[in-house]
């Protein structure tokens, strides 16, 4: 027997190639009616193992006859009323397709008819296992481009895991050593001339987008070919290997369909790759089935839909930027719109081109998408703004409204005027459609209205605070969650509350009633423990109902997301019975407040009912069916796997048909196909007891395969074949030492129109599929609407949890904060076993400017930033922490926190410093808070004093907002007219002093007094903390009599009394 190894595809095509031989020849002796013609085709049949001799033939598989020829010259075909077409049309979709050769050009195609009888009278002289080698053409002769070489070296291709055999080449001392890698794989890069279908379609979507790593489905896998193979092995750390195009090598890569998500996690998220799916779909020339590959979608950051690796508790934004033109040196007007495809949660707004660094860290987009003409401009102030993000920058060409409008109307966005006049907003707006047109393909969605934002109802927090706060992030910990606000006070049951929990927290709100609405829902669920614990776990069954909508709407749903419908919709319904049922009791126990019950009323309100949808979707799905596997295949062990059934069912019934069916009583027509496909395996369990008992065959069963078709399988054949191989209606089409298969016509017949039943019942329950994912397409906007009433009820239930375990009170609007905590401090604190010490401050018109001096290490910066993180949580309408807190309204929010440089802007410390204070003192409103600490202190004292006077001058007299001030110059106090270390004067008169300090514990020891207390600290303690560092006690001891120098005398004396100074502060060390 030959030893070349075949991979399973071409081995499943050869055996059935012969085992269709055989057969042919077989019937055509024993069952078709006389004609004139039957002795010469039984004179041309080859010898079966029951022949007039007994004697058994044993033939190797390389011996069996490739086709059985008829006198006429032609291939025989199966009896059409023996096999009812079932093998001829599986021949002609198994051998026929994969032997199709198309040219790249139309006038050069081949032949089909004249490709398959070339195919199929070669394989008469020709060894199907062994691999041929193409004849060398004769000097003058021409290449014949339809010759049987070529066929088989199309079929071939199958072999994709062969490990190329490694050449090596001589060198100059006599030894091989390996050819070098970089010549070899500039060969197999190269792209040769296409041949084939596949080439074609391959070179002609590399052409179509050259920006993207394509990848083409072939079958089960995923593949890569030529310059782009060699790349993607690199990035996903795969195989690199090779495949015969053409007469010559080319570069090929590849992996299963199953490890997508897991290699697009690379490639988009990790390696901001652009990846163009190549999915195949089947289509049919002359009755032969092709496929046609094409582009069904391209993969970029910004645009995932629901990937196994995308995040369920952040958002994924794309952001859409229309930068407009200065005009008379006025702010430029800028417009964005983002959305979260995976949720379809879609928003606008106009902001200045100075904004645009802090809507960048607010939205947190993976993808910012700008015109096409900003890439001639590689000066504009926009890109200055994507220093500090990590994002992708792409690029699209915006195309006119009315021809996309002619074009696509069914994915432009709801609600637009045409007609209106094109601001910088409603640019951003088509610029981001047109982007998702170019790149969802086949899974665009048509787009809800915009949410226009309002930058007066929301609190601008800048990108400096948003750092320095740790609202989302911990720089600490890599950019991650650990530490920061979010995770600290995040108590949400569902995913889509978390990602509105993050959204509130960086754009609180500035609508009082807005606020006082939320903390209605939050006071009445704090006070209700048993209640709120009820509708937590009612909200825990909840699926996250945006992202889910969104499948429907791009055409990604599943069975399992119908189902999950169905139980949010009865959940909601349960919710609603909930709070009647609690309303009555709580009536029974005590006097009912109907006021108390107004906020939680009010927000369920807005909900709609959708009971008429979760009816329809129970009519139709049944739950947990006993039988669903029986029914749904022949054969347990071998069930029938059709191409046709597993192109037409949806992905559903594949992962999800053991859990979950299509009634069959839902509409008639399924009622009959299943009433008959119930008849036709009955038949089937009959016939197969019949012939256990006619032929003493206990082991028999009837089975199915798409290589074999419909067949009898002894697992015991030399028991019980006996009988079976007596009987001429049963021939042998295997046999193995310890089992047997046999072909049955009745069988087959019986089998085949399972088969065809089992495919009409499969493609009507995806009609009812269909037909119910339009119907959930339809109520999309009242199920996105629901589901945002549920995620704002998380968040707010989550806010009464959060209240009960770390003792937060309810706040009132005026300027106020008694005993105010940092919750994350506290957290980490509480942590190690330790107490957060709190502390009081009040802010009104006429002492809005607070100068906080104190030691290193007291806990000014600390204090700064609690004020500012429980602004942000009032505004939230969570409780915040403090013993009570009384805070007016915030528009915009800033801090100059924290030191750090940035080199690759060529930006020193000091200049980041500068920076942050400009964009302060620019900006900031008499609604604003600012809290600074450190001003100046990155120059020389003189200097950084300088600054810091002129700074708080600024915003005293122009700004006119809170700010909190902590620093280090104490001399500022008498700078801005101190009298009694309380409070300044003259245009000052608004600003007052606050310290903290250090207390003596006695015996050299001391501890911190985080407390502050009204009054100015001229002593900074820097030895204190640089001793608590480790420094060496020489080192400190020098600091100690320098220190003691420059408060006696100061610097100018040194100069002159240069050897006395060093006599006084080195004297310990000398």
């Amino acid at each position: 027997m030959s030893s070349t190894r075949l991979s399973a595809p071409l081995c499943r095509k050869r055996a059935f190639l012969n085992f269709y031989t055989i057969y042919s020849g077989y019937f055509t002796r024993h069952m078709s009616t006389a004609s004139p013609n039957d002795a010469a085709t039984s004179s041309d049949t080859p010898a079966t193992s029951r022949s007039a001799s007994k004697q058994k033939v044993i033939k190797k598989f390389d011996e069996l006859p490739s086709t059985y020829i008829t006198p006429s010259g032609r291939p025989a075909a199966p009896l059409a009323e023996w096999s009812s077409g079932y093998y001829e049309a599986n021949f002609t979709a198994e051998t026929t397709v994969s032997k199709r050769v198309r040219t790249f050009s139309k006038e050069d195609e081949v032949d089909l008819n004249k490709v398959k009888d070339d195919a199929l009278a070669d394989n008469d002289n020709k060894d199907p296992v062994k691999k041929t080698r193409k004849p060398r053409k004769k000097k003058g002769e021409e290449e014949n481009t339809e010759n049987v070489d070529e066929i088989q070296l199309d079929i071939s291709d199958v072999k994709t895991t062969r490990k190329p055999r490694s050449r090596k080449v001589k060198a100059d001392d006599g030894s091989e050593k390996p050819r070098k890698k970089p010549e070899a794989l500039a060969k197999l890069a190269k792209i040769p001339k296409p041949t084939t279908f596949l080439s074609a379609q391959i070179l002609a979507n590399l052409k179509r987008f050259p920006h993207c790593l394509l990848l083409t489905r072939v079958g089960n896998f995923y593949e890569s070919y030529f310059d782009q193979a060699v790349e993607m092995s690199e990035l996903l750390k795969i195989k690199l290997t090779s495949r015969k195009w053409n007469g010559e090598r080319v570069a090929m890569c590849g992996f299963p369909l199953a490890h997508l998500d897991k290699y697009l996690k690379i490639l988009v998220q990790e390696e901001k790759r652009f990846v163009a799916l190549c999915e195949e779909f089947p289509v049919y020339f002359d009755n032969i089935k092709e496929f046609e590959r094409r582009i069904a979608r391209i993969v970029t950051p910004g645009t995932l839909i629901d990937e196994s690796f995308l995040n369920p508790l952040e958002n994924n934004y794309l952001l859409a930027i229309s930068p407009g033109e200065e005009v008379d040196n006025a702010p430029q007007s800028v417009g964005l719109a983002w959305i979260d495809v995976s949720t379809g949660e879609f928003f606008s707004k106009e902001c200045k081109l100075h904004n645009i660094p802090d809507e960048l860290a607010r939205i947190a987009p993976r993808e910012v998408v700008l015109d096409t003409s900003l890439k001639a401009q590689p000066k504009h102030p926009l890109f200055s703004a994507f220093a500090d993000t990590n994002c992708l920058v792409s690029y699209t060409t915006l195309i006119p409204i009315q021809s996309t409008l002619e074009q696509e109307p069914s994915s432009t966005v709801d609600g637009q005027d045409i007609d209106s006049p094109m601001t910088q907003e409603s640019r951003a707006i088509d610029l981001l459609t047109e982007f998702l047109q170019q790149n969802l393909l086949d899974h665009m969605p048509r787009l809800d209205s915009p949410l226009r934002e309002n930058s007066q109802e929301r609190m601008q927090i800048d990108l400096h605070t948003l750092q320095g706060l740790e609202i989302r992030e911990n720089s600490a910990y890599d950019g991650g969650s650990k530490g920061s606000l979010l995770s600290v006070i995040k108590r949400t049951s569902t995913s889509g509350g978390a990602r509105l929990l993050a959204r509130w927290l960086c754009s609180p709100s500035t609508s009082i009633s807005e606020i006082n609405a939320r903390q209605d829902v939050v006071a009445f669920f704090r006070a209700r423990t048993h209640f709120r614990v009820d509708v937590i776990n009612s909200l825990k069954e909840v699926d996250d109902l945006g992202r889910l909508c969104q499948k429907f709407l791009l055409g990604r749903a599943v069975f399992s997301d119908l189902v999950s419908i169905r139980a949010s919709i009865n959940m909601w319904n349960h919710l609603g019975k909930m709070i009647k049922l609690e309303k009555d009791l709580e009536g029974r126990e005590r006097e009912f407040r109907a006021g108390e019950w107004e906020p939680l009323d009010a927000l369920y309100r807005r909900m709609v009912d959708l009971t008429h949808l979760s009816e329809r979707i129970s009519n139709a799905v049944i739950d947990n069916p006993d039988e669903l596997v029986e029914n749904a295949e022949i054969d347990a062990a071998e069930p029938i796997q059709s191409d046709d059934i597993v192109e037409t069912l949806p992905e559903v019934d594949k992962v999800a048909c053991k859990k979950w069916s299509i009634n069959h009583n839902f509409s008639p027509k399924l009622k009959a196909l299943d009433d008959a496909l119930q008849q036709l395996l009955k038949e089937k369990d009959e016939l197969e007891q019949n012939l256990r008992e006619k032929y003493n065959a206990p082991s028999l069963t009837l089975r199915s395969a798409s290589g074999q078709g419909m067949f009898l399988h002894l697992s015991r054949a030399r028991r019980d074949k006996k009988l079976l191989d007596a009987d001429p209606d049963f021939y042998s089409i295997g046999e193995s030492q310890t089992t047997k298969s046999y072909i049955y016509r009745r069988w087959t017949q019986l089998g085949t129109n399972i088969a065809e039943t089992t495919l009409a019942l499969s493609l009507e329950e995806k009609a009812v599929f269909d037909q119910l994912s339009l119907e959930v397409i339809e109520c999309a906007h009242q199920l996105r609407q629901n589901a945002q009433v549920i995620d704002e009820l998380d968040v707010l239930l989550s806010f009464a949890v959060l209240a009960e375990d770390m003792n937060f009170v309810r706040q009132e609007l005026t300027d106020d904060i008694t005993n105010g905590r940092h919750p994350s401090v506290e957290m980490g604190l509480l942590s190690s076993g330790r107490q957060f010490t709190p502390n009081t401050v009040e802010m009104t018109p006429t002492s809005n400017i607070h100068i906080i001096t104190g030691p290193n290490m007291a806990g000014k910066s600390t204090f700064l930033r609690q004020t500012a993180v429980v602004a942000i949580l009032a505004q939230i309408g969570s409780c915040v922490p403090a013993d009570h807190a009384r805070i007016s309204i915030v528009d915009k929010l800033f801090s100059r926190i924290g030191a750090k440089d940035d080199l690759f802007r060529d930006r020193s410390t000091f200049m980041v410093e500068m920076l942050e204070t400009a964009d302060i003192l620019n900006r900031a409103t008499e609604k604003s808070l600012v809290i600074m600490d450190e001003v100046g202190r990155g120059t020389t004292v003189r200097d950084g004093l300088a600054i810091a006077f002129a700074a708080l001058h600024h915003l005293t007299t122009v700004n006119k907002s809170r700010c909190l001030f902590a620093t280090h110059f104490h001399e500022l106090a008498e700078m801005v007219g101190n009298t009694d270390n309380i409070r300044g004067s003259g245009v000052f008169d608004n600003v007052r002093f606050y310290c903290s300090d250090v207390d003596d514990a006695g015996e050299g020891h001391f501890t911190y007094s985080y407390k502050l207390r009204p009054g100015i600290n001229r002593d900074s303690h820097g030895l204190t903390v640089a001793r608590l560092a480790g420094l060496p006690p020489a080192a400190m001891d020098v600091a100690t009599h320098a220190l003691s120098w420059l408060r006696e005398k100061g610097t100018s004396d040194i100069e002159q009394n240069y050897d006395n100074f060093l006599k006084c502060t080195l004297h310990s060390i000398l």
